[in-house]
């Protein structure tokens, strides 16, 4: 019984891991370095991941609700509303080797929310798992991975100073933001195509 708990509660965690994809989070904050001090840094990475914890909980618990009843909207306009702001800040790291061209006056307290919290960290992928995870593996062992996958993700976010440095000794730190801009902005556009996909294909299913 243990053992199957285990197995189940580790194939959970790894694709939220997969999903949150903590390697992207250290070129993030490290940008995010030329504006704001280590001390407001940690402090966007704890206030968004709170936040991504708190929005992928909720949609645990009544996605349905939330998206249906609430707000009133699919899932595939979300998708697509989500993988454009992904798209774009994936170009803006591929074009210019950061993934944000931030104004001088802009407040940590607005990155927090959007971008990183929402749809970085807890995009349409991981909110779709979120939502559909407890009817495979139950709410308990979900709620587990994400607290889990997110923690993992919290202490990249953490350590992106230190791990940024020894990119940039090594001269890699350019050249690796450029390439995740384009794998950024790749799944960008995955999501906005599976969202026209989900607009589509009850039509196509009609027809």
């Amino acid at each position: 019984m243990a053992a199957e708990f285990i197995k189940t509660l580790l194939s959970s965690f790894v694709a939220f891991i997969a999903l949150v994809n903590p390697v992207q989070k250290i070129f993030v904050i490290h940008s995010l370095q030329r504006q704001f001090d280590g001390k407001t840094t940690r402090f966007i990475s704890v206030k968004s991941t709170l936040t991504a914890l708190i929005i992928l909980v909720a949609f645990l618990a009544a996605g349905h609700v939330i998206f249906n009843y609430v707000f009133h909207i699919e899932l595939y306009a979300f998708q697509i509303t989500c993988g454009i702001v992904l798209f774009y800040n994936g170009l803006t790291g591929l074009q210019r080797g950061v993934f944000f061209k931030m104004d001088k006056n802009i407040s940590a307290k607005d990155l927090t929310a959007v971008p990183i919290a929402i749809p970085m960290i807890a995009g349409p992928a991981t909110i779709t798992a979120a939502v559909t995870f407890p009817a495979d593996y139950g709410n308990g062992v979900t709620v587990i991975a994400i607290v889990a996958a997110l923690a993992v993700n919290l202490v990249f976010m953490l350590a992106a100073k230190k791990i940024g440095d020894v990119l940039i000794t090594f001269n890699l730190m350019n050249p690796l933001i450029r390439i995740f801009g384009l794998i950024v902005a790749t799944i960008g556009l995955q999501m906005v195509l599976n969202g026209i996909h989900g607009f589509i294909l009850p039509m196509t299913a009609r027809g």
